[in-house]
């Protein structure tokens, strides 16, 4: 998997990181965070995905409901969440990657309440899946790397943006490791 630690040390920019990954590459990428992610859950029954664990740093500040901040997420809401940052990196890198300039967000997030199987998260991690390496097939021979949009303090282009999405589920592999252990202690 890529190791997004340079990244986040800000040693090196996530074009920089990307540079020299090839649509092929960008597709094995997605398919190695997408099956560790599946290897998280694989021991999962139903109840881990409704379980709420115990999460003393909560604070989703994007939560529609404003009694939502403060809650930790279910492995349905991770799963959910991941999912839709990934496909919304890929819509939109293979929108530069035909010279099409940043015109905002493309996400749909599934209703997280409505995950309450473990049949369901496998469901929406493959169909995620599906969906990310499908967006790779209409990137040209030639991607765009020239147009960039902004993203915090610097500008990424279409590999970087593709990327985002695997270093945002990267980022919450922890949690849904934790989930799954306090989860399996609750049993």
């Amino acid at each position: 998997m890529l190791d997004f630690s340079s990244v986040r040390s800000k040693t090196r920019t996530m074009n920089e990181l990307a540079e020299p990954l090839s649509t092929t590459e960008l597709a094995k990428l997605s398919n190695e965070m997408t099956d560790t992610v599946l290897g998280l859950i694989a021991e999962c029954d139903d109840q881990a995905v409704v379980f709420q664990p115990v999460d003393p740093d909560a604070n989703d500040t994007f939560a529609s409901n404003p009694d939502e901040v403060g809650i930790a997420w279910t492995l349905g809401h991770v799963i959910v969440h991941i999912t839709a940052s990934a496909e919304e990196s890929a819509f939109l890198a293979a929108e530069m990657a035909r010279g099409v300039e940043f015109h905002g967000r493309s996400r749909y997030e599934t209703p997280w309440e409505s995950v309450t199987t473990i049949a369901q998260c496998r469901q929406r991690l493959e169909e995620s899946r599906r969906i990310c390496l499908a967006s790779l097939q209409i990137w040209p021979d030639t991607p765009n790397l020239e147009i960039t949009r902004e993203f915090g303090s610097s500008h990424i282009n279409a590999k970087a943006q593709f990327i985002m999405g695997l270093a945002h589920a990267d980022s919450h592999l922890a949690q849904i490791g934790e989930i799954v252990q306090q989860a399996r202690e609750a049993r």
